[in-house]
């Protein structure tokens, strides 16, 4: 909720390839499903759609240029930050 950043490719959940849910690990309220995780390069896990109602987003100025930030619609947990680098086929970008 402090809305830190950990480390690139130090996350536990980066090489995880098993079918489940990602909850928040704040209040557990789930978030992402793994059908909708793939591999950005960027060493964080990277998911091309959130679970519809229990992710919010906000607009975040925090390094001088606007970036869309994701938290836990629950709790506010800080989820991440968007990116259009999705892939083609099921963002359309």
């Amino acid at each position: 909720r402090k809305e830190a950043t950990e480390n690139a490719f130090s996350s536990d959940l980066l090489d995880i390839k098993e079918k489940g849910t990602y909850v928040c690990a704040g209040c557990g309220t789930p978030v992402f499903k793994s059908e909708h995780k793939f591999d950005s390069g960027t060493g964080w896990p990277s998911f091309d759609r959130e679970i519809e109602g229990n992710v919010a987003f906000d607009t975040d100025y925090k390094i001088g240029v606007a970036r869309t930030e994701e938290h836990c619609a629950v709790c506010g947990g800080h989820l991440g930050h968007v990116f259009n680098d999705g892939p083609r086929n099921t963002t359309g970008k």
